[in-house]
């Protein structure tokens, strides 16, 4: 019994010393893997080995992208590979399309062959991808390229031009991204699809601040459970963080694209962009979202539910409450049609609804009080909004296809406003 008790403390000892090893050999450096940091080598292929080298070796690690900017193509990270973006890292993307090889991807709703974005992953569960450095997706050119072809041809589709997200991530569970900035993408900054319990969390999503960057949303919330997006900055050209699903007149028949739903964002702040949370272009089922304890410092849509007019969808228990407003520009209520590369594919348009929408603990300064109401197919009801007090341009709500509509203390200028009014 005594040898056993003094043969556990050496044992426990060895054990730690081993792991402590592995642990230090899990962290691999794409400088050490072979990567140049001088901001114009293409640097694909030696970090890709390095991912894949990793995957391989004692279930995984770290890849680490040190102070530098390293330019490269689209990578895959692994499963049981992380990704650390440290103090003054650049990981920028190539300008070259050529760098993102097309394959099978989710893009705007449905699968097809288009290009992968900057980092992807697939089937990366408890993936951690950290900061504080900087994923650029230099995309001036790109940006370009679609303005000039859609001032040449207003038909021009989003997906005509191919530009690279930032980040996809597909089909994962237990994902963390955090403290990482995003910057300049050609396209979506986070794309998440099909994944569940994730965590977004102090990031910042940017662009030029009086540059035209199109479709440059922040976070793409796709046909995922329980995500928690929280303390983000927002500076992007299109909606901040968004929620989508599948499109078209049989989009509910769509076995690849469940409920968004459990989505909470909370103490972000918003500087740019066309919606704080917006819900849709493509979507089918929304529930369960509250969107708290936030800052909007720009012109920017508070509440945007876009109404597709081929697409059945279902919004239902959506919550802004206790959000600062701090803009001369800017709409409280946005819920409207949305007609955008609108096909019905010979099919009569499709019933939505809109149910249990409430907006309580408003405060500040913007610009319009906005409208509700939908196309005639939509049925919208069960809205309220409640402690409000706001200074505003127009304070004119405008109000269509709505039942059950109620206001409890709202002040607008001053003075308090019923749903009577409206």
């Amino acid at each position: 019994m005594k040898k056993s008790l003094a043969a556990g403390p050496l044992l426990v000892a060895l054990l730690c010393l081993t792991v402590q090893h592995t642990a230090a050999q899990s962290v691999v450096s794409i400088s050490d893997a072979g990567a140049v940091a001088d901001g114009k080598t293409v640097n694909t292929k030696v970090i890709q080995a390095a991912i894949d080298r990793l995957a391989g070796v004692n279930g995984g690690g770290t890849i680490e992208v040190p102070a530098g900017v390293f330019v490269t193509g689209a990578l895959f990270l692994k499963p049981g590979v992380n990704l650390r973006l440290a103090e003054g890292a650049v990981l920028a993307g190539s300008t070259n399309i050529a760098d993102y090889p097309k394959m099978p991807t989710r893009i705007e709703g449905h699968a097809e062959d288009w290009i992968p974005a900057l980092i992807n992953a697939d089937r990366c569960d408890h993936v951690r991808i950290t900061g504080p450095g900087t994923l650029d997706g230099n995309g001036a050119p790109f940006w370009d390229e679609f303005l000039q072809r859609r001032k040449s041809d207003r038909n021009i589709a989003n997906l005509s031009v191919e530009r690279p997200r930032l980040m996809f991530i597909q089909d994962s569970a237990d994902v963390q991204v955090s403290g990482v900035t995003f910057k300049d993408s050609a396209f979506w900054n986070l794309h998440l699809y099909h994944c569940h319990d994730v965590i977004v969390e102090k990031s910042r999503f940017q662009v030029p601040r009086d540059a035209k960057c199109p479709s440059t949303d922040g976070t793409d919330i796709d046909s995922c459970q329980n995500v928690t997006v929280r303390d983000c900055v927002y500076a992007v050209d299109d909606d901040c963080v968004c929620l989508k699903g599948s499109k078209g007149p049989r989009a509910m028949e769509d076995k690849l694209s469940p409920p968004t739903e459990h989505i909470r964002v909370s103490g972000c702040t918003f500087e740019r962009g066309h919606g704080v949370v917006t819900l849709g272009s493509e979507a089918t089922i929304v529930r369960d979202v509250v969107v708290e304890n936030c800052t909007v410092t720009a012109p920017i849509n508070l509440v945007r539910l876009k109404l597709r007019l081929d697409t059945p969808q279902q919004y239902e228990d959506v919550h802004y409450r206790g959000i600062t407003l701090q803009s001369s520009g800017g709409t409280i209520m946005q819920v409207a049609p949305w007609s955008q590369y609108t096909d019905l594919k010979g099919q009569p348009a499709p019933k939505s609804s809109v149910h249990n929408v409430t907006v309580s603990d408003i405060k500040g300064n913007f610009g319009s009080f906005g409208a509700i109401g939908g196309p005639p197919q939509a049925e919208i009801s069960g809205i309220t909004l409640e402690n409000i007090d706001v200074t505003l341009g127009d304070a004119h709500l405008k109000v269509g296809n709505v039942s059950g509509l109620t206001m409890k203390n709202v002040m607008v200028n001053g003075a308090p406003v019923s749903a009577k009014k409206q």
